[in-house]
């Protein structure tokens, strides 16, 4: 994992060729909403494009995390499945309630199930590398997702120019980043993390509880501000010096967004929780998002190295897997 982690990159680099490569057979045509299908690492990159497409888009963009569309999917909706493996039951069974239906659909993964119903039914589907844990490889289909949105005329296609941009500032600071990494992870070790960010960054905050999950094998849990304000803030009665708050921010945040942040910051103080502050760096929204999970990705892995845990491993969820498989 730590390798994947430090050649994350290449990956970018390697999934704009992919997507530059691929021809689209579905004709472009105009949608009354966008669905993007997919669970745990394959679904991440969904939920982080559709922070991006906030304020771009005019019609509704949902991601489904489930093994049931919503009722309003229909002929007239674009339905974008993304299984890494291609084996996700979940995702599989709404696909073919987007099949039924009459959505179009589009299909990324490195193979599987879900790859032979699209050849079998002639829908487009783009193809990544397999072989690799599907959490790491949320460059693949973030980029992928990013070029079916830009076929059906949704996005433009400046984001190929905004993650070429990425690759080289990571790889132009890998050296700081996995510092800053190594002396966040310090101060992380040995505690609960509680992870906050503004409504724009969820996306980002969800990779980074869910990298701290599977690589670190560690519970937490993440909040967005303004909407902890409204509850989870008042949860914040007993002492939390086993807690770290790791707040993910950005300078251009909403202004009432950051002095809600500071003013939260006293009320942590006040418990005694230690608190982090991670800033993000680069221009645009990609380069920063792409510090923000390659700077978390690594403080995951290096956290399982101090916890003497292997990164890779996920043997609770083959449990869960063959037990589903016997039913």
């Amino acid at each position: 994992m730590k390798n994947l982690v430090v050649n994350f990159s290449r990956q970018l680099q390697e999934a704009l060729a992919i997507g530059k490569a691929y021809s689209f057979t579905t004709a472009p045509r105009s949608f009354i909403n966008v669905v993007v299908s997919g669970l745990g690492g394959s679904g991440i990159g969904g939920s982080i494009v559709q922070n991006y497409m906030t304020d771009k888009l005019a019609i509704p963009f949902i991601v489904n995390k489930d093994y049931f569309l919503p009722a309003f999917v229909s002929k007239d909706s674009l339905v974008i499945v993304c299984s890494y493996s291609g084996n996700t039951e979940e995702t599989i069974a709404a696909m073919m309630q987007a099949l039924e239906v009459g959505a179009t659909v589009m299909c990324i993964t490195s193979g599987g199930k879900i790859a032979q119903i699209a050849a079998e039914r002639g829908l487009d589907c783009i193809l990544v590398p397999g072989g690799m844990p599907p959490r790491a490889c949320i460059g693949y289909s973030v980029t992928q997702l990013l070029y079916t949105l830009c076929h059906f005329g949704l996005t433009d296609n400046s984001f190929e120019a905004e993650l070429t941009a990425s690759y080289q500032y990571l790889d132009a600071n890998a050296e700081q980043i996995q510092q800053q990494a190594a002396d966040l992870t310090a101060q992380i070790i040995g505690k609960l993390p509680i992870i906050y960010s503004a409504p724009a960054w969820e996306g980002v905050a969800v990779r980074f509880r869910q990298q701290l999950n599977e690589n670190s094998k560690m519970l937490c849990w993440h909040a967005v501000i303004p909407e902890m304000n409204h509850n989870e803030l008042v949860g914040w009665r007993d002492d939390a010096t086993d807690k770290v708050v790791i707040l993910l921010r950005n300078h251009d945040d909403y202004e009432r967004t950051q002095t809600r942040m500071e003013i939260n910051k006293t009320v942590f103080q006040k418990h005694n929780a230690t608190i982090l502050e991670i800033y993000s760096t680069g221009t645009g929204y990609w380069e920063k998002a792409f510090y923000l999970i390659h700077l978390t990705d690594h403080i995951s892995v290096m956290l399982a190295d101090l916890r003497q845990l292997d990164a890779t491993e996920v043997k609770v969820i083959d449990f869960l897997k063959g037990e589903l498989a016997k039913n």
